[in-house]
């Protein structure tokens, strides 16, 4: 017996090792061939000279005063925007995590709308509300449309439901009978919750901390539309640099200093989730959850929807008033100018961007759902270096330019057998890029809690690997699968840092017609640029309504 088990161990796992490796031969194809590839030959573009390499160049451009100013304020504003949040969403964290009240999961999901909002919409929210002509212009002559401040709010405004979800969703499932024992033993309320939650805590919000620098450090649109020609972010930068000057050189040495900062970045972040998973013993989040008692608990309550209404509702809210607010008085005259191709912008009227945008959603939601798919279930075989490396892989395009992404792809996939630059399939693979790490993130975990035995059950009676995943996992993953999906069309639907440029003039996306009406003057332009924004936060909002209405709170890590 012992030796037949003996036998049998070495076999099971060189299957589970050739399966593992399996799962991960499509992800990996795909990454290398439409992100390293493509990044790859960008960089190589900017620094060779002649067949030679001029890594000197590095060092001549970080030398320039106006790159080391970008740099600063790209740090300096991550930083800032990382604070700013922290203050204002940690509150929210705890009113969702310890509150029970009527309305919590539409709030949920409101809340959760600024993240998967484009962050063309996100600047053209907060330029009708903070810059010229917008609400504090109008009335009383406040106008923050080129200041850090705006830029600061907005970025709030966009990473809110980070903290929210992040250390919302560890700090109801910590037991709260821990803290209330600290304070039986004479802790006061301040003590017990330093001394017991807070460690506690600290890797949720470690992580959440490090997520929303990375989001902001990698600002693009949002800075774009309300940082005006004096602050520039790395990506702006970048972008700047690769289609208004043509200095590939320069640009090359940014991406490769944005890619070092990103890759310290995940590597940090990981290790706070692996001390996340590790380090605490959690309780169903259901049993936390009570009804706010006492005046504190009600005020805490009343100033976190307050908050709520005027930081993330008010600049939605604003967006729909000046699509509505037209020069013969409120109503859908812009809406219906964007029937009209008259205006020259585009080959097309603008109204057809909302079908190229929703075709392409799709094309690109099907490649993450598959891509994303195999890579989570890899991930969940056996832990280890290559699993950790692979992991943080996939995470890579959430912080490395998307613009050189996208430029990436004009001048790496134009000789055949990758000649793509005329076909339509180009934008979708650049969306699933951005979408298959929400669909890792929001199936690992889901995929973790399935019971292994019965894998192994299923496979001693002779299933293979692919019958295991149809009668095993999938019935048990079903639900995190839609929400992944949900995710990952509502991120491509926005993707704006390498769509534009790649998406061609006779099929523009939602986000690439909105920042071509706003680059244009004239208020026909502008109010055509805020009904398609409101068009589009529209069905964003919709889309994540039907997925808070499926998903539950332990359904993944967004």
């Amino acid at each position: 017996m012992d030796l037949a088990r003996t036998e049998v161990a070495p076999r099971r796992s060189r299957k589970e090792s050739a399966t593992r490796i399996g799962l991960m031969a499509l992800p990996v194809a795909f990454f290398a061939v439409f992100f390293a590839y493509p990044v790859a030959a960008i960089v190589a573009r900017g620094l060779k000279t002649d067949g030679a390499w001029r890594f000197g160049r590095i060092g001549e451009v970080l030398a320039q005063s106006d790159i080391r100013h970008v740099l600063w304020f790209t740090t300096w504003q991550a930083l800032a925007s990382t604070v700013l949040t922290l203050l204002i969403a940690l509150p929210g964290a705890y009113v969702f995590a310890r509150f029970d009240f009527r309305g919590k999961q539409v709030l949920r999901a409101v809340v959760t709308v600024p993240f998967v909002l484009p962050t063309v919409v996100v600047g053209t929210a907060f330029l009708a509300l903070l810059g010229r002509g917008g609400l504090l212009d109008q009335l009383c002559g406040v106008r923050l449309d080129t200041t850090v401040w705006a830029i600061l709010l907005a970025h709030v405004f966009f990473n809110y439901a980070v903290v929210v979800r992040t250390v919302g969703g560890l700090w109801s499932q910590l037991d709260p009978r821990q803290e209330e024992a600290a304070r039986m033993l004479g802790a006061s309320r301040f003590a017990a919750w330093r001394k017991v939650t807070l460690p506690a805590l600290s890797p949720a919000v470690a992580a959440a901390a490090l997520m929303v620098f990375l989001f902001t450090f990698t600002s693009f649109g949002v800075v774009q539309i309300l940082g005006g020609p004096t602050f520039s972010t790395l990506e702006v930068e970048i972008y700047r640099q690769t289609s208004e000057i043509f200095d590939l050189a320069t640009a090359a040495v940014l991406t490769i200093v944005q890619f070092v900062a990103v890759g310290a970045i995940l590597a940090v972040h990981a290790w706070t989730v692996r001390r996340r998973e590790t380090a605490l013993r959690l309780v169903a989040p259901e049993t936390t959850a009570r009804r706010p008692r006492g005046a504190g608990q009600w005020a805490l309550l009343g100033g976190v929807l307050a908050s709520i209404l005027v930081l993330l509702v008010l600049p939605l809210g604003v967006l729909v008033q000046r699509s509505l607010d037209a020069p013969g008085g409120y109503g859908f005259a812009y809406y219906k100018a964007l029937t009209s191709s008259d205006s020259g912008i585009f080959l097309v009227a603008p109204i057809a961007a909302i079908g190229n945008s929703l075709e392409y959603a799709l094309a690109a939601t099907a490649i993450a759902v598959v891509i994303g798919g195999l890579a989570a279930a890899a991930l969940t075989r056996r832990t280890g270096r290559l699993v950790r490396g692979f992991d943080a892989l996939l995470m890579l395009p959430l912080g490395v330019s998307a613009v050189t992404v996208g430029f990436g792809f004009l001048i790496a996939l134009d000789e055949p057998p990758l000649d793509l630059r005329s076909s339509w399939i180009l934008v979708p693979l650049a969306q699933a890029l951005v979408g298959v790490p929400f669909v890792v993130r929001t199936m690992v975990p889901v995929l973790r809690a399935v019971d292994g035995r019965l894998r192994e059950a299923a496979a001693v009676l002779g299933a293979s690997p692919w019958r295991v995943w149809r009668e095993v996992d999938l019935p048990m993953v079903r639900r995190a699968l839609l929400i992944a999906a949900g995710f990952a069309f509502a991120v491509s639907l926005g993707e704006f840092g390498a769509t534009v440029f790649i998406a061609r003039p006779d099929n523009p996306t939602l986000p690439v017609a909105v920042a071509r009406l706003l680059g244009r003057a004239g208020d026909l332009n502008y109010g055509q640029a805020m009904a398609l924004s409101t068009i589009l936060m529209v069905v964003c909002a919709v889309a994540l309504l039907l997925l808070e209405r499926i998903r539950t709170d332990r359904t993944g890590e967004f």
